[in-house]
């Protein structure tokens, strides 16, 4: 069964999330771990998860926070990726 993974992407300063700037995506895998992977494949980045549910790229520069989603996605800020279309 798919599930939809909310993908919160930002800036850090210092190790910790700054969100100066903020992307957003809406993200279907049969897993979190897929979701993941799915996402790097259209960021062309590569993530390494260091802890909880916070993933940081490779540079350290930016990170993104990712949480299962079922909730009313209507409800959901303006979004870069929406798996939903063309589902």
């Amino acid at each position: 069964m798919t599930h939809f993974y909310f993908i919160e992407v930002t800036d850090t300063f210092g190790g910790d999330a700054n969100y100066s700037w903020a992307t957003r995506h809406l993200i279907k895998g049969k897993t979190a771990r897929g979701a993941v992977n799915r996402f790097s494949r259209l960021s062309g980045m590569s993530w390494r998860n260091v802890g909880c549910d916070r993933y940081d790229s490779k540079s350290g520069a930016t990170c993104f926070f990712i949480e299962h989603w079922d909730g009313d996605a209507d409800r959901l800020p303006r979004l870069e990726t929406d798996d939903r279309e063309g589902s």
